[in-house]
């Protein structure tokens, strides 16, 4: 808990929450005096942020507040944004401990870029299609499970994605915090071989798929393409990525066309 997020909370006019029985026992825990407690949760935030849009246009302060986690990612909170925001009002953010961000960091997972995919479908059709879109990407996955499901979503990843190493991010910043990185071939069977692997929050990392390079690609015309058109520096970054070649070696072959022209 930060003390800007203290401060928000103490300074607030309303306090919106996704349940108003945990957020009253989170502004006890801080000696934060009676607050107007509002929910504002899944099924009832598109009405509930019209009343919060007129109590901010009378000039009070409304502080947002999820059970757990971030507000508006994989919780409730970007409808009540997005309408504070049609309105011509501001939003501040309040950033705090991230499930996400902490469980990449300590990943050791490396990647040109990171897909975070929230909490998949629980079954069916859109399930599958969710897990064939993130199969075609290159880059890393993240993903939020609960505790009943993470066994079966682990079956279902390597069945999608094939051999790639997933690390089991369990309970970030709490108590009984663990974090394995396992083959997805055998991450069922090493969280199903022990209760307590199975218990608490979880966030899923799962390596990037390496991307196959193709070796038709014909260097020489590629470079001589890109030179027509570009200076020397942006056509050797541009046919670098092109042909997943290595950049000295294709400034050398550059610098050479480029005395021939």
């Amino acid at each position: 808990m930060t003390e800007r997020a203290l401060a928000t909370l103490k300074g607030a006019d309303v306090v919106a929450a996704e349940d108003t029985r945990v957020t009253r026992g989170l502004l006890t825990h801080f000696g934060i005096g009676a607050k107007k407690l509002v929910s504002v949760r899944a099924h009832n935030e598109r009405g509930e942020a019209a009343r919060v849009v007129a109590w901010i246009r009378e000039g009070k302060s409304v502080a947002f507040v999820s059970d757990a986690g971030t507000p508006a990612v994989s919780d409730p909170g970007a409808r009540l944004v997005d309408a504070t925001r049609a309105a011509g009002l501001p939003v501040f953010p309040v950033p705090g401990a991230s499930a996400l961000t902490a469980a990449l960091s300590a990943s050791g997972i490396e990647s040109d870029g990171v897909v975070f995919a929230g909490f998949l479908p629980a079954k069916g059709a859109e399930r599958r299609e969710r897990l064939a879109d993130l199969a075609a990407g290159p880059w890393a996955i993240v993903l939020f499970e609960a505790p009943h499901r993470v066994a079966q979503t682990l079956a279902d990843l390597h069945a999608s994605l094939g051999e790639r190493d997933v690390v089991i991010a369990r309970e970030i910043t709490k108590k009984f915090e663990a974090i394995a990185r396992v083959p997805l071939a055998g991450a069922r069977e090493w969280v199903e071989a022990d209760d307590d692997r199975r218990r608490g929050e979880f966030v899923l990392v799962v390596e990037g798929r390496p991307v196959a390079r193709d070796a038709a690609f014909d260097l020489t015309k590629v470079l001589e393409t890109l030179l027509a058109e570009l200076p020397v520096r942006q056509a050797v970054a541009l046919a670098t990525k092109i042909t997943g070649g290595k950049r000295n070696e294709i400034y050398a072959a550059a610098l050479a066309m480029k005395k021939q022209i």
